[in-house]
């Protein structure tokens, strides 16, 4: 697959969807985000892929929505029928990735702004270099918080530091995010994609894909319901497990004190 503004590479258990427009700082444009989309339905159908990186080329991870995107959501400056484009590509922005069967990390290199913290902010964990920063920006912008940052920013940081950040829009540092629980790791940047990768590589060798792919979704499913109604559901859900072959897989593996072999998920998993 041939891309402009991304990179898409396979490392170890790994794909590594490196934004790639540096000279904008990453910013997003529409292509972008189709190209994001494009590489992520990639990574999903590789059963060779355990796990989807995000990174950026450059000084910074992005900057967020382009200038032109900007313009064509605000003052119709953008070529083709604005209005349109944005009901079909900018509502729920990266909201998809929370559907996605696979753990999504974003390793946060530099700067990351606006969309592209909104990118980061909808992965399931996020790894950020030490030289790194995050600014929410919107209101800056004269806008809200959209694209479902006000609906997780809360339940990482609570009410009212989310507040603060998407009304101050101040630059928090990685060390500032990682006490907040913004981010979840913070790396030397010469190791930031190493780190990410070697996490993808021990869930491959440790978990079983299928299960991963459940108990991400019932987390994200259950942020929303009761406690009775989730253990219900989980209940559910693990009596299916129990029945697959890599319950199986995994209690032979104890008692043989092996590594597991787990069947992957892709295109040839059923």
């Amino acid at each position: 697959m041939n891309y402009t503004d991304i990179e898409y590479e396979v490392r170890g258990s790994a794909a590594i969807i490196t934004l790639n427009r540096p000279e904008t700082l990453n910013a997003l444009t529409y292509h972008t985000l189709r190209e994001i989309r494009s590489a992520v339905d990639l990574s999903v159908d590789d059963p060779d892929v355990v796990g989807i990186i995000f990174t950026g080329k450059g000084r910074g991870f992005s900057s967020g929505l382009d200038a032109q995107v900007l313009a064509s959501v605000t003052i119709g400056e953008e070529s083709g029928n604005a209005s349109t484009r944005q009901d079909n590509e900018l509502p729920g922005l990266f909201s998809y990735l929370l559907e996605v069967p696979k753990p999504v990390i974003t390793a946060m290199n530099g700067i990351a702004a606006g969309g592209g913290l909104i990118l980061a902010l909808m992965s399931d964990i996020r790894f950020a270099s030490s030289d790194a920063a995050i600014t929410t920006v919107f209101l800056k912008r004269g806008l809200i918080a959209e694209h479902g940052s006000s609906w997780i920013l809360p339940r990482l940081v609570g009410t009212g530091r989310a507040l603060d950040l998407l009304w101050a829009s101040d630059k928090v540092s990685a060390e500032e995010a990682l006490a907040l629980g913004l981010v979840d790791r913070v790396s030397d940047p010469e190791a930031l994609i190493d780190d990410a990768v070697a996490y993808i590589d021990k869930l491959a060798v440790t978990s079983a894909p299928a299960a991963i792919a459940a108990t991400k979704k019932l987390v994200y499913d259950h942020l929303g319901v009761g406690f009775r109604e989730a253990l219900i559901e989980a209940d559910k859900v693990q009596n299916e497990f129990v029945a697959k072959p890599d319950a199986k897989e995994g209690a032979m593996a104890l008692i043989e004190k092996r590594a597991p072999n787990f069947e992957r998920l892709g295109k040839s998993i059923d």
